[in-house]
């Protein structure tokens, strides 16, 4: 029952004007009701739902918006980038760079402890044809054990098409290896762009990508995803500290790489969509 006091008149309110019982409205205090002294009714904010899911920082439709200006950016910086090599307007910071990394008055040996160039060869080996297609039909493995073949024969169409183009490339530019320094590992092809870092960059980023497709955790989906940046970037270094390869080389490598293996990633989540490729068995937030 509310019943009206003298405050009223002036615009006034006391608590029991308004919630004479103060357990039907508990999003406001209670304070005693003292004769002629207003007594107004504080709102209180309620506690937030403790089980209220936020949203989540990287939605879907800003990972698609950045993987297509990461296609285009990287296609239009490679084009550019061919084009200065092919004018010659980089040979002189790839030669710079080369010689950087060996000794001064002995070429021959790479500047470092003696047991760095055994660490060179390791790591570039990481990048090579045979290497690669071990860790792909393994994971290719993995997939055909769980049943999920369309996404195995996906993930070697992939390999396959990546290794292709960086054969197709270095056929069409045909740029010479680096004669500045001794090569301190065997090459068969041309120089540009640089085949190790490029097919690094299509299998390790296509394989970070999947593996995050199998956790929910956000921290374990960046960890693959930094392992195999890191794994790509140490495959390119690698291929300038032997000698085989200029740093442009290299850097268009990664940059093909990089742009391949995003155009297979929204290829795979396209064909998951329509349900040709299969998803993950657990719900991720991707």
């Amino acid at each position: 029952m509310c019943f009206s006091t003298p405050f009223s008149v002036f615009g006034l309110s006391d608590n029991r004007t308004q919630y004479p019982n103060p357990a039907v409205s508990p999003s406001y205090t209670t304070l005693p009701y003292a004769p002629f002294l207003p007594v107004y009714s504080l709102p209180v904010h309620p506690d937030p739902t403790p089980n209220r899911r936020l949203r989540p920082f990287f939605s879907l439709d800003l990972l698609l918006l950045l993987a297509v200006l990461i296609i285009v950016a990287g296609t239009f910086a490679f084009i550019k980038l061919t084009d200065k090599v092919t004018e010659g307007s980089t040979q002189d910071f790839d030669n710079y760079a080369i010689l950087a990394l060996r000794r001064p008055d002995h070429p021959a040996i790479p500047i470092g402890p003696p047991w760095l160039p055994e660490v060179g060869r390791d790591l570039t080996a990481l990048g090579g044809v045979a290497v690669l297609c071990l860790v792909t039909l393994a994971v290719t493995g993995f997939l055909l054990i769980g049943r999920k073949y369309s996404a195995a024969a996906f993930l070697a169409i992939a390999t396959v098409g990546g290794l292709l183009l960086s054969s197709t490339l270095k056929h069409l530019i045909n740029r010479d290896r680096p004669d500045l320094v001794p090569h301190l590992s065997s090459v068969y092809s041309s120089s540009f762009p640089s085949g190790h870092s490029m097919l690094s960059a299509v299998v390790y980023l296509t394989l970070g990508a999947l593996l995050a497709r199998f956790v929910t955790d956000r921290r374990s989906k960046l960890y693959f995803l930094a392992v195999a940046l890191t794994l790509t970037f140490l495959v390119g270094v690698s291929r300038v500290y032997m000698g085989v390869h200029y740093p442009t080389d290299v850097l268009a490598g990664w940059t093909a790489g990089l742009v391949f293996a995003t155009l297979c990633w929204l290829i795979a989540r396209y064909l998951q969509g329509r349900g040709a490729v299969e998803n993950p068995d657990i719900t991720s937030d991707q």
